[in-house]
């Protein structure tokens, strides 16, 4: 991990202090800002260091293969179980497990997880033999927790025992002096990707837009942007940026955008069918709906659960709109 501005240093010295311990962590910061580096860095300045260190995201999966994901399942435990299969936990054992986007799982895996925080043991799904492990859970989330559980959306015993440690991730708009080394490093790495021979450097104009930009996908959105410019300007200078990629002069205008923002029941949201000799009804129903989920993820930086809430949706049905219009890039 790169920076060198107090609160990146002061979280680097935070993360050394909790790694050694045999403690469950709790990492809570905004998308892009590095959770999942954090996650490893404790890892690997722990005593585990030379045991398996495992990732899921709870986020991607639904609830019952999530919990088959974690804590395996016996031959015939569900429709398609052929075999015994060992899950992460048991994987894990002696190790770390990282746990991704833990706000979003169910309340019954999230009592089975805290069984294995307080006692180390867990059934495989469909068995009935107590199985004992010895794993160190580190868990991440962009959500506000404490929240989730005065709303009885989390376990508040399982957020106690996770919280033996909370390290908040500082986003990039608090790091303004680590923009500029951050993205001379992801410009260097771009330009020997492309086969280039030296980075020329950014521009006065483009330095000062690095710092005043706000970040809303923090170094993600960094790197992203930095490694299009590098591209773009590949025989010198980066002298543009261009933050988002999908500005062009053959979008939408303002006016129609409004059209389609408008909602289903209002008339400006229908297009007009009276001069037309023929009309694309799956086509145009396939551009509303990827009209109304990208502004649903915008209006909610970009937070799935926020967006399907948003929009009526369960989670698992946002995610299945996404996966059917590829927007989960």
């Amino acid at each position: 991990m790169i920076g060198e501005s107090a609160n990146f240093l002061e979280m680097q010295e935070h993360v050394s202090q909790v790694a050694p311990l045999n403690k469950p962590v709790l990492i809570v910061g905004e998308r892009g800002t590095g959770k999942e580096l954090i996650a490893a860095r404790i890892h690997f300045l722990s005593r585990r260091w030379q045991q398996n260190f495992l990732k899921i995201n709870c986020a991607a999966i639904s609830e019952t293969l999530l919990e088959a994901q974690l804590f395996g399942h016996e031959a015939g435990a569900y429709t398609g179980a052929t075999k015994q299969r060992k899950g992460y936990f048991e994987r894990a054992d002696g190790g770390t497990l990282f746990l991704d986007e833990l706000a979003n799982t169910a309340m019954p895996v999230q009592e089975n997880i805290l069984r294995v925080i307080e006692h180390g043991e867990f059934e495989r799904l469909g068995g009935n033999e107590t199985i004992n492990v010895d794993v160190r859970i580190v868990a991440a989330t962009n959500e506000d927790l404490p929240t989730l559980a005065q709303q009885n959306k989390f376990r508040e015993d399982l957020l106690d025992r996770l919280a033996f440690d909370v390290i908040t991730l500082p986003p990039l708009r608090q790091r303004s002096e680590d923009i500029l080394i951050l993205a001379e490093h992801f410009a260097v790495g771009m330009v020997k990707e492309i086969g280039g021979e030296f980075f020329a450097g950014f521009s006065d104009k483009v330095e000062k837009a690095l710092g005043s930009y706000s970040w809303p996908g923090n170094i993600r959105e960094l790197k992203n942007v930095i490694e299009r410019a590098v591209y773009q300007n590949a025989d010198g200078r980066i002298t543009r940026l261009v933050f988002n990629p999908f500005e062009s002069p053959y979008q939408l205008n303002k006016s129609a955008q409004a059209r389609h923002a408008a909602t289903v029941d209002g008339e400006a949201a229908m297009p007009k069918l009276t001069n037309v000799s023929s009309f694309d009804f799956k086509n145009e129903i396939q551009k509303f709906e990827i009209n109304l989920l990208k502004q649903a993820l915008g209006k909610n930086q970009f937070n799935q659960k926020k967006a399907a809430e948003f929009l009526n949706l369960s989670y698992h049905q946002l995610r299945g709109y996404l996966r059917k219009y590829d927007l989960l890039g």
